[in-house]
């Protein structure tokens, strides 16, 4: 969304980014303001309560409860704010950019005022077109019998023959007590959607054509200005530079450790910035990396294990065994790394920004999805774009060794051939006259018009 905002700032756009107390002050903490303001002085942060007191966890109870909280506290919010911006400039705002699964609040005050609402979904065109059909699978195919998890999914058009049930989003499992108030939210949102002038997707029309051309059935202006993380179409490409890493310190010292390796040789590790797991499956990861004879670098984040008295002193520990066979780091430059000659293969939770970075750089997958479009994503990894494996729903250290040796020794010719393939349209794709450069300058250029579909302009 940042990325995104910065990008129309740069089209001379006034900017009002609108996020949530909270994560403003976590997230966003390590930008430096000021620097920020001199580059985008037309950009300005405004935030909102999510309706949990300040001193409390998040997501607190559930995150099912939190999101059912935040849009509760939105819907409100975000027309105070429209309010204060009109009697500040005299005008509404010309548009709204809403995070798709905030759809209900965002598309309800656009039409309180007669805004135009563009939703962006920040899921891949696969991912947000299953979404859409979530409502088939109620009394059939939900909830998911265990015994059944390799069934073919029969009610999603264009998957029938793709997705298994255990390939459907985390919450259709209706495992946890939660997941039934997740599954009626996004259910809720997708509906909300509908309803909006316009839908945004990181993604890239030569990756997913098929379900962008399902999706158009639905709206009648898609904008693909993906991969975003390297959409620059700014006179300066270092510009961007700014909200390259909001979460933790990266460790950049892990670049000179990868140019000591040679080509293709090592393999990367990261499950992102919200994903936890056990002691033993971190166990077996590791036992499975080390058996497999290759070099390593993985992330773990201080806070990534769970049901530990003394997590830190485990890390300690592993990163004292660990020495000679690879590098534990709490935190690196993504996008660096990837793009760094040494790394072979990515072991990667399957997130959809993971998965475009790795996509750009061309370098195959492991996928080991944890929640939500994870599990769509890697399907799409293994078997619909074939530059990866999919080991979802097992991290046993066999099967890590296995896939780790197959990707770096090169035994699947098809994977290197596809990604290869699949590297190079994407990299086409956001070179100036590539499709999603084009695509992001007729979304600039229809905002400036207000020629959205279904819009009345208000004078």
């Amino acid at each position: 969304m940042l990325k995104l905002a910065e990008l129309l700032s740069y089209a001379s756009f006034q900017i009002t980014f609108l996020n949530t107390e909270y994560f403003h002050h976590t997230s966003l903490s390590s930008i430096d303001i000021h620097a920020f303001s001199r580059r985008f002085p037309k950009f300005q942060f405004v935030t909102i309560p999510d309706g949990i007191p300040p001193d409390s966890p998040r997501p607190g109870k559930s995150i099912a409860h939190y999101l059912i909280s935040l849009t509760d506290a939105a819907k409100p919010a975000v027309v105070e704010v429209l309010v204060s911006l009109r009697s500040k400039s005299g005008r509404p705002p010309t548009c709204i950019i809403a995070d798709g699964i905030m759809s209900s609040a965002a598309v309800a005050a656009g039409e309180e005022f007669g805004i135009p609402v563009l939703a962006f979904r920040t899921y891949s065109a696969c991912c947000t077109w299953t979404y859409f059909h979530l409502s088939n699978l109620i009394g059939g195919e939900v909830p998911l019998p265990d015994k059944d998890m390799d069934k073919l999914v029969t009610c999603i058009p264009g998957l029938e023959n793709v997705l298994r049930h255990r390939d459907l989003p985390s919450f259709c499992r209706l495992e946890k007590a939660d997941d039934h108030l997740l599954y009626d939210f996004f259910i809720a949102q997708a509906s909300a959607m509908r309803r909006a002038s316009a839908l945004i997707l990181n993604t890239f029309e030569q990756l997913e054509t098929p379900f962008i051309s399902k999706l158009a059935s639905i709206f009648s202006k898609i904008y693909t200005i993906g991969p975003l993380h390297c959409l620059s179409n700014v006179d300066d490409p270092t510009a961007l530079a700014s909200t390259k890493s909001i979460f933790w310190q990266e460790e950049k010292g892990c670049l000179t450790w990868l140019d000591s390796h040679p080509s293709k040789s090592v393999v990367f590790v990261s499950f992102g910035s919200v994903v936890t797991f056990t002691l033993d499956q971190m166990l077996e990861f590791w036992h499975g990396l080390v058996n497999s004879g290759k070099p390593f670098l993985w992330v773990i984040r201080s806070n990534a294990i769970i049901g530990e008295d003394d997590p830190r002193k485990i890390l300690e520990d592993l990163k004292d065994n660990t020495k000679g066979k690879g590098s534990l780091v709490s935190w690196a430059p993504q996008e660096e790394v990837l793009a760094h000659p040494a790394v072979g293969a990515f072991l990667t939770h399957s997130g959809w920004n993971s998965t475009l970075e790795s996509i750009y750089a061309g370098v195959p997958m492991i996928c080991w999805p944890l929640f939500v479009d994870q599990y769509v994503n890697s399907r799409c990894v293994s078997h619909v774009w074939r530059v990866g494996f999919d080991m979802k729903d097992s991290c046993h250290r066999s099967i890590v060794e296995k896939m780790v040796r197959d990707v770096i020794e090169m035994k699947n010719e098809e994977i290197m051939k596809s990604m290869e393939e699949i590297s190079k349209q994407a990299q086409e794709s956001v070179k100036e006259s590539g499709p999603s450069y084009c695509n992001l300058d007729k979304m600039i250029q229809d905002i400036m018009s207000v020629n959205l579909e279904n819009i009345n302009r208000r004078d």
